[in-house]
């Protein structure tokens, strides 16, 4: 497959005196899906690598004859939704009865909020919850109560989203 490129020349910008990053940024908003940016700059864009990286974009860098630089930002493919072993039937489940933006918070918080919400609902409720990050501590620990979760990042791959079908729950040891 042959990956298409919205093409952006920061050079002009950059010689005016100007800041790119708006223009940058714009143009990652108006990409399709599936389709990477190609960047020239005249210098490694070094801090802009880990913003599109928490985007969803990895980079590779050529250096062109004149010292500048193309950098290609290639959108990672996207997971297909991930289900916990026991998940059944996640389109029939009900409307989350909890949401909870936890994607400011620094692990372990967001594992105990999920948990702490799944103890005060009852069984076939839903939670929905999105993360900064794949919350691959909490799933083994949902699984072990009983819980069902499907789970995906977001298009730009920013924020993880999980949905949590409360299970009956297993007796504490």
């Amino acid at each position: 497959m042959t990956q298409e490129f919205k093409e952006l020349d920061v050079r002009p910008i950059l010689k005016n005196g100007g800041e790119p990053f708006e223009a940058i940024m714009t143009a990652v908003g108006t990409l399709q899906p599936g389709q990477g940016l190609k960047l020239f700059a005249p210098f490694k864009p070094q801090p802009l690598y880990r913003v599109m990286d928490a985007k969803g974009f990895d980079h590779a860098v050529v250096e062109l004859d004149g010292g500048d630089f193309e950098v290609r930002f290639t959108p990672r493919r996207q997971e297909a939704v991930a289900l916990s072993e026991n998940a059944v039937s996640p389109e029939l489940w009900a409307e989350p009865s909890v949401q909870l933006d936890l994607s400011d918070l620094d692990p372990p918080e967001p594992m105990q909020r999920i948990l702490g919400a799944a103890e005060a609902l009852n069984p076939g409720e839903v939670i929905f919850a999105v993360l900064a990050r794949e919350p691959v501590f909490l799933f083994p620990e949902l699984t072990r109560r009983g819980h069902q979760w499907v789970g995906n990042f977001d298009r730009d791959g920013s924020a993880y989203r999980i949905m949590i079908r409360i299970g009956k729950g297993v007796a504490d040891a």
